[in-house]
């Protein structure tokens, strides 16, 4: 069967399903278990911080073990990691869902992690390799438009699997799901035999410890500097122990024979300008995303539901132009799209800024649907390029990096964001935490609305700062790579 689906020319949306069904549910599940934290914490009789680990512990060991996972997929071959992966993913989601425990549970988030890490950090490379060059852009295009479908629907799905099924039945929903994605992959999916070369050279372990530890002491650093204090000995010595992590492994990359990630690819504009204009547009856009709920919330007094209802027609947005500008640019280059979408995400974040107590949604709702058009211009055509740049045999590791970035752009964006509101909050004489703007006492509204503004100026400039980046940087030194997976 495999190898007749391989023949036809149609393989490559046989492909993308395949690797669509394990994607939407690893999406899925990862936004949908917010909704059950609160059940969660009252079954296991704890606080909700300690239970928020059951979420940060998950996306924690994703972002450590993406860059590991795609270069380990280089070597032995995208399907057999993406089916390991798909296959420890289902089976401690099932962990997870007979968890007697709280401990037991996190345990098994953390090990669902290492699984959502080899999916993750394969998915992407399998579509680019299934699609000719001329039509990378297009199938990213698509492959966001489903992980966009997974962020709309995991909330609601959550929220209905909690109360009818209760907290638990959001982690079983993953088995069935998962199962038929390992199915699909081993019915349809080809594996390109790695080189000899690349047999021989072997796994990079120091590389994977060393980029490992120094993503993870970073990001707890940054998840944890609000609680904290960003001067404290604990946060600064974690920043400092990641700087010597990070500092460690460039200086072991660049004299391995057989490096986790080769570092030279920096050489090449495109790529270079390309992975940095990313992490940009995600340190400075997604804060949005977080922010604006407490804004609705607390500031304009809606309920949680309307305030949910108010990101829907942005999320759409972005659903439906992921595959629209992934399209064009295969057509047309990915200059214009990804210079137009930064564009209009920074009038969006400007508009933010603008935002006081009193404002309506009649700015709110515009100004979110900008953001995500310019998003979901930029994304697609920013990733193809930077595929366009390495050969073929990195896909498997450069687009785990490419996740890693946007992971590691986001919880940065949320970290950096935090600590201006609360700082302008602190300044003013409020409580500086985003506790304070939940109770909403006092006039604490229109010091966080101010912090906003401070945080989106912010933002706006780090998004024209990557809108130069994608302008200035110019074609692949190198032809495309092509070839099917």
């Amino acid at each position: 069967m495999i190898a007749t689906i391989a023949q036809r020319t149609n393989y490559k949306w046989w492909a993308f399903g395949a690797v669509a069904v394990g994607t939407f549910a690893s999406v899925a599940d990862q936004v949908s278990v917010n909704v059950a934290l609160p059940p969660i914490s009252s079954y296991f009789v704890s606080d909700l911080p300690t239970v928020q680990w059951v979420v940060i512990s998950y996306i924690l060991t994703i972002s450590a073990l993406l860059l590991p996972m795609g270069r380990l997929s280089d070597i032995i071959g995208l399907k057999r990691v993406y089916i390991l992966g798909s296959l420890v993913f289902a089976l401690f989601a099932l962990s997870s869902g007979m968890s007697t425990s709280l401990g037991w549970l996190i345990g098994s988030r953390v090990a669902q992690g290492i699984g959502a890490a080899m999916t993750q950090g394969t998915g992407m490379a399998i579509i680019a390799a299934a699609f000719p060059a001329n039509e990378r852009g297009k199938a990213i295009g698509f492959m966001m438009a489903v992980v966009g479908s997974g962020a709309i629907v995991g909330p609601a799905l959550g929220g209905f699997l909690v109360d009818f099924f209760g907290w638990r039945s959001v982690f079983f929903v993953n088995v069935p799901l998962m199962t038929l994605a390992i199915g699909l992959s081993l019915a349809v999916l080809t594996e390109r035999r790695p080189e000899a070369g690349q047999r021989r050279a072997g796994f990079d372990w120091l590389g994977a410890a060393l980029s490992t530890g120094a993503l993870l002491v970073f990001l707890l650093a940054l998840t944890s500097a609000n609680r904290y204090g960003w001067t404290s000995p604990f946060i600064l010595g974690a920043l400092v122990g990641a700087a010597a992590l990070l500092a460690g492994f460039i200086w072991w990359e660049l004299r391995t024979p057989a490096p986790m990630l080769e570092l030279r690819h920096f050489k090449r504009m495109v790529f270079s300008f390309g992975v940095s204009a990313g992490f940009l547009t995600f340190l400075g856009g997604t804060s949005i995303f977080f922010l604006t709920p407490f804004y609705l919330q607390r500031v304009l007094g809606y309920s949680p539901a309307a305030a949910g209802l108010v990101l829907v027609p942005g999320a759409v947005c972005m659903l439906v132009l992921g595959p629209v500008s992934g399209r064009l640019s295969d057509k047309f280059g990915w200059r214009p799209f990804t210079v137009g979408g930064l564009l209009l995400s920074a009038i969006s974040l400007f508009i933010f800024s603008r935002l006081t107590a009193d404002s309506t949604l009649y700015l709110v709702i515009p100004a979110l649907i900008l953001q995500s058009c310019g998003m979901g211009l930029f994304y697609s055509p920013n990733v193809s390029s930077v595929l366009s740049s390495v050969e073929r045999e990195s896909f498997g590791v450069i687009s785990a990096f490419l996740n890693l970035v946007r992971n590691s752009g986001h919880v940065t964006s949320v970290a950096i964001a935090t600590a201006i509101v609360t700082a302008t909050m602190g300044s003013m004489g409020y409580e500086p935490s985003l506790a304070a703007v939940q109770q909403g006492n006092g006039g604490v509204g229109q010091a966080f609305t101010l912090g906003l503004r401070y945080t989106y100026l912010t933002m706006t400039g780090m998004l024209l700062v990557a809108m130069v980046l994608s302008a200035l940087r110019g074609r692949p030194s190198r032809g495309p790579a092509t070839g099917a997976g």
